[in-house]
């Protein structure tokens, strides 16, 4: 299953490519008022979850983060970043992840309030820098009820055509 989608996001980087021209306008609108981690940094990132959260198995999103494995990233800062689904369910179809390793959104902390906010003001200005101006849809999915498939708290952002109602 992950090579596949492995390969997917190899041939769908290649043939689409990274939009960077996107990034720059979008870190324009979403300027972090500090420069991007560092290695160390994600590092300390890490054992600081490791401390709130215990130690959760790698995914493939930490596979994303460290970049050992291609993604359409279109923005990244300190905390997070957000890059194209490699199975979009619709036109416009992005991820939000936390930098910190969450398992789900029924495990947050209440001090990562902080966070989490920003997780959701960096889900509109990417909607925002997509033209998503008719609207979009943010869901979160939560453990196996709630059809989480990767165990790493991600933030789904759906647009591009009219949505549907109810949704599963």
């Amino acid at each position: 299953m992950y090579f596949a989608m492995f390969f997917r996001q190899i041939l769908r980087t290649q043939l689409i490519g990274t939009r960077t021209a996107h990034l720059s306008r979008l870190q324009h609108v979403c300027r972090s008022e500090r420069p991007l981690c560092s290695r160390r940094d994600e590092v300390g990132l890490a054992q600081a979850a490791s401390m709130k959260y215990g130690s959760p198995a790698p995914t493939i999103f930490s596979k994303v983060i460290d970049k050992s494995i291609p993604a359409d990233i279109i923005y990244e800062d300190e905390k997070c970043l957000a890059f194209r689904d490699i199975s979009p369910q619709a036109p416009v179809h992005f991820l939000v992840i936390p930098r910190i390793p969450i398992p789900r959104i029924s495990e947050a902390k209440d001090d990562d309030v902080e966070l989490l906010g920003h997780l959701l003001v960096v889900a509109k200005n990417v909607a925002k820098q997509e033209s998503l101006t008719e609207g979009y849809r943010v869901v979160i999915n939560d453990g196996k009820h709630g059809a989480q498939s990767v165990y790493h708290l991600h933030i789904h952002v759906l647009g591009g055509r009219q949505m549907t109602w109810p949704p599963g």
